[in-house]
């Protein structure tokens, strides 16, 4: 039995004291530059194809942050081991890395606001990170009324999803309303499609850049959630619906039946941006 005077116990019991607030720091590390990591993703997405999961690529980049954050608390014997596209860094850049790894622990600053919880009963280690945005990587259901085929008829009206990114306050960051709503359906235009939505002037010809259409239903349902509803950025004007003829819905609906069975989609025959 290991004594409460134990050091590394002493050490342990204030660390457990202090994660709660350790994680929401930490946390908030990593939401200042989740705009970094969230376009990053979109774009290999984009470029590779739509088995790439962009919320498991972030996820992958975090973790990976974590670990080689460690080296500044190294002690010299452990080796954390680089990633492959690592071993090859510059001597210079070699040389920061060690000379942070001798500076040891850096002394904490004091500072103002609530105390750390008093009680062991908040350590939640890791899991303190559960409550961040950023799930860890489940598969999308698509089941329910929105998933059924059926719904979608020769009246259906749909938007470009940029411009759904636009009216939900989102026109900022390409490619966010779909890492925040994966269970969204989403149908990327083909090279007939995109003839089409350019000649009736839905769009401007983009080349070999992707182009996705949404049910304008499922649009203005997030918008008049609780997310959106009271939010000063929404612009549903900016949605434009339109009617796609016969033959484009016949073909999403095809997609839609194929997605909601769990089959793969060819990627569109355009390039990717």
């Amino acid at each position: 039995t290991r004594s409460f005077t134990d050091p590394s116990v002493s050490m342990d019991l204030l660390r457990a004291v202090l994660q709660p607030s350790i994680n929401e720091e930490i946390r908030g590390i990593f939401n200042k530059y989740m705009k970094f990591f969230q376009t990053a993703a979109i774009n290999v997405r984009d470029n590779v194809g739509e088995e790439v999961d962009p919320e498991q690529l972030i996820q992958e980049t975090c973790r990976s942050c974590l670990e080689q954050a460690k080296l500044l608390f190294s002690d010299g014997k452990k080796v954390i081991p680089r990633l492959p596209h690592e071993q090859a860094v510059p001597k210079r850049a070699r040389q920061m890395d060690e000379e942070l790894s001798r500076r040891g622990s850096p002394v904490p600053k004091k500072r103002k606001g609530r105390p750390p919880g008093q009680s062991l009963s908040n350590d939640r280690g890791v899991s303190g990170m559960a409550a961040w945005k950023l799930k860890v990587s489940e598969p999308v259901k698509r089941d329910g009324p929105k998933w059924d085929p059926s719904r979608l008829t020769e009246t259906t009206t749909f938007v470009l999803g940029s411009r759904a990114n636009k009216a939900l306050g989102m026109g900022g960051t390409r490619g966010r309303l779909y890492i925040k709503h994966p269970h969204l359906f989403k149908y990327a235009a083909d090279p007939q499609d995109k003839h089409w939505l350019t000649e009736q002037q839905h769009m401007r010809a983009i080349g070999g850049k992707m182009a996705y259409l949404l049910i304008e239903e499922d649009i203005r349902d997030l918008a008049a959630s609780e997310d959106y509803r009271d939010s000063v950025d929404l612009r549903l004007e900016e949605l434009k619906p339109f009617v796609p003829p016969a033959w484009m819905t016949e073909k999403m609906q095809k997609h839609m039946e194929t997605l909601r069975r769990g089959g793969d989609v060819p990627p569109p025959e355009d390039p990717p941006e």
